[in-house]
C-alpha cells in the first residue's frame, strides 16, 4: 500500500526510499557535517537500525521519508519528508530533512518541505506537521519560519534544547 508516489518540483524529485538508498542514506546520516548541531552523531550501525525503520513505515503506512534527487543531474541530494510519530501523547507528522553538504545553500530544503507539507495536508490532515529544530541550527530556524511555520514548543530533545515548529 502506497499512499504516496513521486513528487517532482521545479527542481527536485521525491520518491520513495528503496533498499538501493542504503549506502547513501548512511553515509548522510554518519557525515560530521550534517550531524554538526547533535550532540551526539548517529554511527553507522544506528544509521542501519533508523534506515530499516524507515522502510518498513513505507511498508506499513505507504509513505514515509523521501529520497530526494536533483532533477537535471539525477543525484542524490538528501532525504527528507514525513514520519508518523507520536509527540506528548498525540500523534503527529514530524518534517525532517537532511542534505549532503555538496547542496546546501540551494533551497532544497525548503522546496521539499513545501511540496512534502502540501501532499500532507491533502493526504493526511488529521496530523499536525511540527518541525523540530535544535535552537542552535540557524538554517533550519528559518526554513521553518519560510514555510510559515510558528513556534508550538521549546524542550530538550536529543541532549539539545529544541525548538517544535507548527502551523497556527
Amino acid at each position: 500500500m502506497t499512499i504516496f508516489g513521486e513528487i517532482r518540483t521545479a527542481r527536485l524529485l521525491l520518491r520513495p526510499l528503496v533498499e538501493a538508498d542504503r549506502e547513501t542514506v548512511v553515509a548522510i546520516q554518519t557525515d560530521p557535517r550534517t550531524n554538526r548541531h547533535h550532540p551526539e552523531r548517529p554511527d553507522a550501525a544506528e544509521s542501519e537500525v533508523k534506515f530499516d525503520s524507515w522502510l518498513e513505515d513505507w511498508a506499513e503506512l505507504g509513505f514515509g521519508y523521501v529520497a530526494v534527487i536533483e532533477a537535471a543531474t539525477q543525484a542524490f541530494a538528501g532525504v527528507g519528508g514525513v514520519q508518523l510519530r507520536e509527540w506528548s501523547g498525540e500523534k503527529i507528522l514530524n518534517l525532517y530533512y537532511r542534505f549532503v553538504p555538496e547542496v546546501w545553500g540551494r533551497g532544497y530544503a525548503t522546496e521539499m518541505a513545501r511540496a512534502v507539507v502540501s501532499w500532507a495536508d491533502r493526504t493526511l490532515p488529521q496530523y499536525p506537521v511540527q518541525i523540530s529544530v535544535n535552537v542552535d541550527n540557524e538554517p533550519s530556524l528559518r526554513v521553518a519560519k519560510r514555510l510559515g511555520f510558528d513556534t508550538y514548543a521549546e524542550a530538550p530533545f536529543d541532549g539539545a534544547l529544541t525548538r517544535h515548529f507548527r502551523r497556527g
